[in-house]
């Protein structure tokens, strides 16, 4: 006769083997189950990014494009497409159905917007943003995607300056760009895209401290590098390199913002906030918009300290010290005091 302690401790290890990998929507072949269902889900939302970015270009995909671009084997590659095709997102020959291009498009949407709160609201480096993104833009649903909008003020482009679709599905790129190795030598221009692609290839872009917004002076150009100036320092760059910066020709750039560097104001001198510049970024753009760095908030010169640097600024009742080299990175006017 078996022995009641040995059979209710078999029962309670068979109890919990089907608990642990079979209870519906716990067990682990459930999770095994749903995270081979979010990889399937990801890859057929790549396609259809990689395939648009694709048609943007006036080019036409292959499964073997796709299979590099999404990192797989063209065997999987093609049972993706399938998979689109049988979802009636793209058609047998490999252009996006109106719905895949919504589609498209809201993934984009969402990644970008992402980029975008990462850049403004967080203090993680700007070689992160896009990973992530790619990581979040797969889990954020519609409305979700609405709320972030709404709540960065529903920006028109990413921090890397590509546009970002509207919540109607409309992109608006300019026609007016280049990439830096087609500008004319000694020509002026502002730095409008950098592309976040490979991510080696950005990281460099980064660290040569180069950012949306800059103006750059193109003063060497040949197969084995291109050589400008940006905010006082030679940047050297091989052509490759220098192929993932967009610019705009400064004649063709928007009218300026008016306004100069908060560090030109004297000590007493008073000014109101025009615009932070887009090289402030992150935690630190986060905490001067806190300390009440906005447009048209009244700031005063209160103290500079005895070396020059960091200089103390009243804004909204409190004195606060910059660093000489931030406070060159806000924009302020003496316009309209009196208001």
């Amino acid at each position: 006769m078996p022995d009641p302690l040995i059979s209710l401790i078999v029962a309670a290890i068979i109890t919990t083997i089907v608990l642990v990998f079979f209870w519906p929507n716990r067990g682990i072949f459930w999770r095994l189950q749903q995270a081979n269902l979010m990889t399937d889900r990801v890859l057929r939302e790549d396609a259809l990014k990689q395939i648009f970015h694709f048609e943007n270009q006036g080019k036409k995909p292959s499964i073997e494009s796709l299979a590099m671009d999404l990192g797989t084997s063209t065997d999987k590659a093609e049972d993706v497409v399938n998979s689109l095709e049988s979802l009636e997102l793209v058609n047998k020959d490999l252009n996006l159905t109106s719905t895949g291009r919504d589609y498209a498009l809201r993934i984009i949407r969402a990644h970008r917007l992402y980029e975008r709160y990462l850049s403004e609201e967080t203090g993680f480096d700007a070689t992160d943003w896009h990973v992530k993104a790619h990581d979040i833009e797969h889990r954020l649903s519609p409305d979700e995607i609405e709320q972030l909008a709404t709540r960065l003020g529903n920006p028109t482009h990413d921090p890397h300056g590509d546009p970002i679709p509207t919540s109607d599905g409309n992109v608006i790129y300019s026609d007016k760009r280049i990439i830096l190795n087609d500008l004319p030598l000694n020509t002026r221009a502002q730095i409008t895209h950098l592309e976040d692609e490979p991510v080696n290839i950005y990281a460099q872009l980064v660290a040569e401290g180069l950012h949306i917004g800059q103006e750059l002076q193109l003063i060497e150009k040949n197969t084995q590098r291109v050589r400008f100036w940006a905010d006082d320092d030679e940047h050297i760059l091989a052509p490759v390199f220098a192929a993932n910066i967009s610019v705009i020709p400064i004649s063709e750039k928007k009218e300026e913002i008016p306004g100069e560097p908060l560090s030109l104001l004297k000590q007493g001198d008073q000014a109101r906030v025009v615009r932070l510049s887009p090289e402030i970024r992150g935690a630190e753009r986060r905490r001067l918009m806190d300390l009440g760095f906005l447009p048209g908030t009244l700031i005063e010169n209160e103290l500079v300290s005895s070396g020059g640097d960091p200089i103390a600024y009243r804004i909204r009742g409190a004195v606060i010290a910059l660093r000489k080299s931030q406070a060159e990175l806000i924009s302020v006017s003496r316009d309209n005091l009196e208001s």
